[in-house]
């Protein structure tokens, strides 16, 4: 069932959010045979609470408006949510990141998607900084509705870049799909990245949308431990 439609700014038509929540956490363990690492608290909320705090800003909110997905420790996911959202349950092995929402595809039902992963941590932005704002509202600020749009942040020194002409970007945590790409994506385990990303990329139909403020990925426990320590330190000074 979808429900009333949140409409991008630009006049690119419906458009609905999908929150990946249905990793292992493989990387996060032993934290993780425990807890889904979307419900791993960063500053006291769990990641998955903040992902729809930040789509409930743009409107997105409601189990019309937003999806999450599950696999490992579901029932945990499914509680926690408690109707706030449509929970899509995926059998073991996860259907990945392009399968997660191919298998949504009846639910999306014909409006664009923004695809964001529930267990990143995205700090608020800089409002000092120079430049059109990013995050999940720069994704959809002046959209067409054609374009594969995509946050990201710089790669820095060290880092090895993932995306652009001169691989400087990295990816941070969400993409914005129109309808027209997501319709035929195939319902078995995929990634994004090979399915829709990178073929949007060779058109030149990737469009990159810079976040002004922190992306950690809580992929490691460093990161997850930076993630919360960033928290913490912004909580003081607010």
């Amino acid at each position: 069932m979808t429900g009333p439609a949140s409409r991008a700014p630009g006049g690119a038509g419906a458009v609905c959010a999908v929150a990946l929540a249905a990793g292992e956490g493989a990387r996060l363990r032993p934290l993780t045979l425990a807890v889904p690492k979307a419900l791993c608290p960063v500053g006291g909320v769990p990641l998955l609470d903040l992902t729809l705090a930040r789509l409930a800003d743009l409107g997105l909110a409601g189990p019309g408006s937003v999806a999450v997905n599950a696999c490992h420790l579901a029932d945990q996911i499914a509680a926690h949510l408690a109707g706030r959202a449509h929970l899509s349950r995926e059998e073991p092995p996860a259907l990945g990141t392009s399968g997660g929402v191919a298998n949504l595809r009846g639910w999306i039902a014909g409006r664009a998607v923004l695809v964001c992963n529930a267990d990143a941590y995205l700090a608020p932005e800089d409002p000092g900084a120079p430049g059109p704002g990013g995050g999940y509202g720069g994704l959809l600020a002046g959209w067409d509705g054609q374009t594969v749009r995509m946050l990201v942040t710089p790669a820095l020194p060290g880092q090895e870049g993932e995306f652009g002409r001169e691989r400087q970007w990295r990816f941070a945590g969400a993409s914005l799909l129109p309808w027209r790409l997501v319709r035929d994506l195939p319902v078995r385990p995929g990634e994004l990245v090979t399915t829709v990303w990178r073929p949007a990329e060779a058109r030149g139909e990737l469009e990159f949308v810079p976040h002004r403020g922190v992306f950690i990925d809580c992929g490691t426990p460093a990161d997850y431990q930076t993630a919360n320590l960033h928290a913490e330190t912004a909580g003081r000074q607010h």
